[in-house]
């Protein structure tokens, strides 16, 4: 398959996942002519399912189309990523009938932790994702392999003016949480049940002034060690799963 734009995908869980996706195109499937049984076999058996065109070469051609990561004998050319627009995402907020979870990721320049967030928002119940545009890390092949594949499957909405899209999604009844660690609201007494959007800042400088303004509440995660920061994408992870904890037992208690 002839694709204009395409990017490297490598690794067995990149690869795989993206083919259990079919979000993207692919034009080529390369596997290791010096492979194991095992592992690239279920990739194999996809890409033949899907008619992709399957290459066996020296492992040390796929180093060089690597630059020599470890690429487990599994390469692939795709098309990128296919992003939505987060315009789309608050009509959408308003036709939905249950409540929704949105992760907003501010500014996340270190691809491990984009990846890291995406595989978490996919495991905690998280519906969309939303990553500006401009000055953060973009939805890369990179991304996908630190994600160990989740970002494949995951709904990822591109903003171009963060702000405005939480003014939007105000509007739409959703309640805005940023996370910082000058929070004045502790994670643990927020109630974020219901339409919630939560920001997660980035590395060295968290969430901007002028989207700090648009939250509703700003959180902070209680730290009692000798350390008195946590990792953005653990950080994330904390918030996270509190409220996949509250909205949990919110339907367990609905449900009695």
């Amino acid at each position: 398959m002839a694709l204009e734009k395409t990017e490297i995908l490598f690794g067995y869980h990149c690869v795989y996942e993206a083919l259990r996706a079919q979000r993207r195109q692919f034009a080529l499937v390369y596997i290791s002519s010096k492979r194991s049984a095992g592992r690239a076999d279920k990739v194999i058996d996809l890409a033949e399912k899907n008619g992709i065109p399957i290459e066996y070469i020296d492992p040390k051609k796929l180093d060089t189309m690597t630059e020599f990561a470890p690429h487990q004998g599994i390469v692939a050319r795709a098309s990128f990523f296919p992003t939505k627009k987060a315009g789309q995402l608050v009509s959408m907020i308003q036709e939905r009938k249950t409540p929704c979870f949105i992760l907003i990721i501010e500014n996340i320049e270190d691809p491990h932790n984009l990846g890291a967030l995406i595989r978490t928002a996919l495991c905690a119940d998280v519906d969309y994702i939303m990553i500006p545009k401009d000055r953060s890390c973009p939805p890369s092949s990179t991304v996908s392999r630190s994600s160990a594949g989740a970002m494949e499957h995951a709904d990822i909405y591109m903003i171009t003016n963060t702000a405005s899209i939480l003014r939007d999604l105000k509007k739409s009844g959703a309640w805005i949480f940023g996370l910082d660690a000058d929070g004045t609201t502790g994670l643990y007494d927020a109630d974020l049940i219901g339409n919630i959007a939560l920001i997660i800042g980035g590395e060295h400088k968290g969430i901007r002034p002028g989207v700090k303004k648009e939250c509703d509440f700003v959180l902070s995660i209680p730290i009692t060690g000798k350390v008195n920061s946590l990792n953005a994408s653990v950080a994330g992870g904390v918030a996270m799963y509190e409220a996949k904890r509250q909205r949990s037992v919110n339907l367990k208690t609905k449900g009695k």
